[in-house]
């Protein structure tokens, strides 16, 4: 089926964020494990995963939309240096993954394409659970400190 042009260049758009979140969630994790905050690690690569089925059902809408799936471009990842950073970026780009959803939402709407729009609100009830876990580890590391969040993880 014949998609629409604008749509297939957002589901594309929408891919690279998921396909740089995936490396930069697997980097991330990948750091908590190497410092022994074993629970911060497997929480990252569990969102690590969950982008990665997203990126799968983007891959699939645009190629049922008759599109071609750009899977080399990545955007600037945002490495942290220390677990409190992490938990910030990571939850910035989730801040923006749910602006862009609700973007490209509207978007399906307006051509009337309401299998992408189905498609974008299913990934952005993820979206939205990962932007509310980062809140509560921000959330956490206020209340109880750092040091105590860090030998929490641990």
């Amino acid at each position: 089926m014949r998609g629409n042009p604008d749509i297939i260049k957002t589901l594309n758009e929408l891919l690279a964020e998921e396909l740089t979140a995936i490396n930069q969630y697997m980097v991330h994790s990948e750091m908590c494990h190497n410092w022994g905050y074993e629970r911060l690690h497997k929480a990252i690569e569990k969102q690590a995963l969950d982008e990665m089925h997203h990126a799968e059902w983007l891959i699939e809408r645009i190629l049922f939309l008759e599109g071609t799936p750009s899977v080399s471009k990545l955007n600037a990842m945002q490495i942290g240096k220390s677990a409190e950073e992490i938990v910030a970026r990571d939850h910035d780009a989730e801040l923006r993954a749910v602006k862009g959803y609700n973007d490209a939402i509207r978007q399906a709407v307006e051509v009337g394409d309401n299998g992408t729009r189905e498609l974008f609100d299913k990934v952005l009830k993820d979206e939205e659970s990962h932007a509310d876990w980062g809140e509560e580890q921000q959330d956490q590391i206020g209340q109880m400190g750092l040091q105590n969040y860090l030998a929490k993880q641990v």
